[in-house]
């Protein structure tokens, strides 16, 4: 099993040295179908407060508050932190593995292709972590990029250090989700790349 905490901590580094070229970058247009349905979801629900984990810039979150919900944003990198909170987004430096510290809870989870760092053997942990921090019939979205079933350090990846990743067939995340929560849906969406991307809405 890789060593948790050097995963971490080579995350934390290579998101804090591409904090402002994320910062700068267009969002991909297939990211936003799932955003906005989403919204409707939570929108139709009266769910009000939501948490963004593993927020990056804060992209996400704002479009969230601009739509009149509560958000609190955590992410791993102290880099995406300030500029989470440049954008007046409540937001804090923690990892998956430490919701709880917040210290309240939540009507929905927003986690945009961040879980796919949390090594296959740790993911039970964080998705109970998820849980936990979540209100009775809790929404959690959890998009991934998937379609083959593997993890380890990404070789090909452009960021320095290399980012660690798990990737899951379709069969295979939804077994690993659905010991934990029910699934609302499962959707494939193609993204033009070597991965499709698997876009799940859950419930408590």
């Amino acid at each position: 099993m890789a060593d948790m905490a050097n995963i971490k901590e080579i995350l934390k580094q290579a998101y804090n040295n591409y904090a402002h070229i994320r910062e700068k970058s267009e969002m991909q247009e297939w990211k936003i179908k799932p955003r906005e349905k989403f919204l409707q979801l939570l929108l139709s629900e009266g769910k009000s407060a939501l948490l963004d984990i593993g927020a990056g810039t804060g992209r996400d979150s704002k479009f969230f508050m601009d739509n009149n919900i509560d958000v609190t944003a955590v992410d791993l990198s102290d880099e995406m932190v300030k500029l989470c909170r440049e954008k007046g987004i409540k937001s804090y430096e923690l990892d998956f593995y430490n919701l709880h510290e917040i210290g309240r809870k939540f009507d929905a989870v927003w986690a945009m292709n961040s879980l796919l760092h949390v090594e296959k053997a740790s993911l039970g942990l964080v998705l109970q972590e998820i849980k936990n921090v979540l209100n009775p019939s809790g929404l959690f979205f959890m998009g991934v990029y998937g379609g083959v079933d593997s993890e380890g350090i990404w070789e090909e990846d452009i960021y320095t250090p290399r980012r660690f990743f798990s990737f899951y067939t379709d069969e295979n995340i939804k077994k690993a989700v659905s010991d934990y929560f029910e699934i609302i849906s499962f959707e494939r969406i193609e993204t033009g790349g070597k991965y499709h991307f698997q876009s799940i809405i859950m419930k408590t």
